[in-house]
């Protein structure tokens, strides 16, 4: 299905490059792409087609269509899936650490899609290809936890509008880097591509909004704090960004933190743990938790020692 991402320019993005918007503005979209899908005829300003170098002015109503990516053959591959809670509608999975969830450049087996592919059969909502069966939202490679996936269009719909609307519950623990003097607070930092590296994101003003509410579970005596985080929003990375924006990174991330730690990790100390939606049949409240991988149990209790 072509997906077709409409932008509204703002003051922070007049001036600028219209394929230099479309890639800080479109998660998951390279600028290489991008620019391929301008010399396309497929991005427009005002509903004229315009080229990848034409500068932007405030108001303008930029679109760009998405095509529906190219048949692939992505097999079915039986996994050993800890499954958290599963129905004719949608099936919540515990993900290890180091799964990537759906295919992509060099990533074409191995990943939750094909191990869905494998116990679901037909059953997975088609509105995001063939690339993406059932899949909603994402969590990195390296960050554990629970997710959903749809198994049919209609709950897809109701996810994702559920999603947009912000009234899923995502919480998430993490340890991070140095204490935290405050018990609580709130990052509200808009979050888009670095412009000194397309292949990170960062906070950049004219960015997308991105809220991240955190809180102190326990004080680390090694110097690191273990936190609850809870996503208000849902940009690429945005708990990494966040927490590195006010200068504590994730401990293990050597993206957006040091990439050197005495600890020897695969990446970042992230897992989501918690995951509350309104069921799409039966408007029903359901709110599911999972625990700690061992890993990280063992990290804290070793960080917390004398």
């Amino acid at each position: 299905m072509e997906e077709t991402i409409e932008l509204k320019i703002t003051g922070e993005l007049d001036g600028k490059r219209l394929d230099v918007v479309l890639t800080e503005q479109s998660d998951g979209l390279t600028r290489s792409y991008i620019t391929r899908l301008c010399k396309e005829g497929r991005a427009k300003i005002n509903g004229e087609v315009a080229k990848g170098n034409k500068k932007c002015k405030e108001g303008d109503c930029v679109t760009l269509e998405v095509p529906e990516p190219k048949e692939l053959l992505i097999l079915p591959e039986p996994m050993d899936l800890d499954i958290v809670y599963e129905d004719s509608d949608v099936i919540l999975i515990n993900k290890p650490k180091g799964m990537v969830v759906h295919p992509a450049a060099g990533h074409y087996s191995g990943t939750l899609v094909n191990g869905l592919m494998a116990h679901c059969k037909e059953d997975l909502s088609g509105i995001n290809g063939v690339l993406r069966p059932g899949i909603v939202h994402r969590i990195d490679k390296d960050t554990t936890g629970i997710l959903i996936v749809c198994k049919n269009d209609k709950a897809h719909q109701s996810i994702a509008k559920q999603l947009y609307d912000h009234s899923i519950t995502r919480k998430y623990h993490a340890i991070v880097c140095d204490n935290i003097k405050e018990e609580e607070g709130t990052v509200d930092a808009p979050i888009g591509r670095s412009p000194k590296d397309r292949k990170k994101m960062a906070v950049v003003s004219g960015g997308r909004h991105a809220v991240t509410h955190y809180r102190v579970l326990r004080r680390l005596k090694k110097g690191f704090t273990y936190i609850e985080c809870q996503l208000e929003t849902g940009r690429t990375h945005q708990i990494r960004v966040h927490m590195a924006s006010i200068r504590h990174p994730l401990l293990g991330d050597d993206v957006y933190g040091p990439k050197k730690s005495k600890y020897t990790l695969e990446g970042q100390c992230l897992h989501a743990k918690v995951l509350g939606f309104v069921h799409p049949r039966t408007g029903e409240y359901m709110e599911f938790e999972v625990p700690l991988p061992k890993y990280f149990e063992e990290l804290i209790e070793k960080l917390d020692l004398d």
